[in-house]
């Protein structure tokens, strides 16, 4: 595992304003592949977007780590970043993204490659200074992001407090 991967920087997130989809799915039933195919057919018809960035966010119950399955349930959203919320598409949501802490990796490989969340919840965050927030969880998705392509490159983004 390179060093890159697996030491994260810290950034103060701002508030966002999301615009996108959402299912409600687990690990066992991920709808992750129908989500995106949904949005991406439809993402021209946001027109205030932030930049070109898509964001893959997933909202957790507050026990769904400590009490881990793989049949527990979250929401699944993909969104972009919008100006504001005055033109929505028929048929999708908006979410405001709170700010604070977020640990960040960057990560290069294919999505289909879990061992970096593995890692990051499993290695991580026990012997960090830190514990999980909550606040949604995302990956961004920019112009280097290659679906499933080993030479894909995301940003990911963990809600985090000090302990």
């Amino acid at each position: 595992m390179s060093n890159k991967k697996t030491t994260p920087r810290f950034e103060n997130l701002s508030e966002k304003k999301l615009i996108g989809l959402h299912v409600t799915m687990s690990l066992v039933n991920n709808k992750t592949g129908e989500l995106w195919k949904n949005f991406m057919q439809r993402r021209k018809e946001i027109t205030n977007n932030v930049s070109s960035d898509l964001i893959s966010l997933q909202i957790y119950n507050p026990i769904y780590f400590q009490d881990f399955k793989p049949t527990s349930t979250f929401k699944k959203w993909a969104t972009t970043e919008v100006s504001d919320f005055n033109s929505l598409p028929n048929g999708m949501d908006t979410l405001v993204l709170k700010g604070g802490l977020y640990a960040v990796f960057d990560h290069k490989g294919s999505g289909a490659d879990t061992s970096i969340f593995q890692y990051i919840y499993g290695t991580w965050i026990p012997n960090s200074e830190y514990v999980l927030d909550e606040r949604p969880h995302f990956e961004v998705l920019g112009e280097n992001y290659k679906n499933n392509d080993p030479n894909s490159e995301e940003e990911i983004w963990i809600p985090v407090k000090k302990k």
